[in-house]
């Protein structure tokens, strides 16, 4: 799996989160509350939930 990296869209903001994509799933944490963990998605989900975003639904 890759590392932790920041969302394109946080442009430099202090309150994002961070993304660390592998082949079956997609993780997603607070970078201000990296202890509490992270959300995980599984490839289908990850793509629906980004559409969703885009479609402006969410």
């Amino acid at each position: 799996m890759n590392e932790w990296h920041k969302s394109s869209y946080s442009q430099g903001e202090t309150s994002c989160v961070e993304v660390k994509e592998g082949s079956h799933s997609v993780l997603i944490r607070d970078t201000q509350n990296r202890e509490l963990g992270h959300l995980s998605f599984n490839s289908p989900e990850w793509t629906n939930f980004l559409q969703e975003v885009k479609d402006g639904r969410l």
